[in-house]
């Protein structure tokens, strides 16, 4: 899956935003956002909370969607996944 880079190219063409201006305000190059919109390379948690700014996108709504990456890149195709998940779930509403 590719949930945050999906909806970045969403905000960004939406608002008729080149890719090399978001490049730019997040200081990465093009190449790498492009990247990051088709989900082949991650952006770090600061970058994300830049583009959110850029995008006037609410910064927790991305961020969620960059974990959902990081936890689906971990556990993608693992046998185990949906039980740790559910644990994981259980805990968290404990809390």
């Amino acid at each position: 899956m590719n949930y945050l880079g999906d909806k970045l190219r969403t905000l960004r063409e939406s608002q008729g935003l080149l890719l090399r201006q978001a490049a730019a305000f997040v200081e990465v190059d093009t190449a790498f956002l492009s990247k990051v919109e088709r989900g082949e390379k991650k952006a770090s948690k600061e970058q994300v909370i830049k583009l959110s700014e850029f995008l006037k996108a609410q910064e927790n709504d991305l961020l969620i969607l960059w974990l959902a990456d990081r936890i689906n890149d971990v556990v993608e195709n693992d046998t185990n996944a949906t039980q740790a998940l559910k644990l994981i779930l259980k805990n968290l509403k404990a809390s």
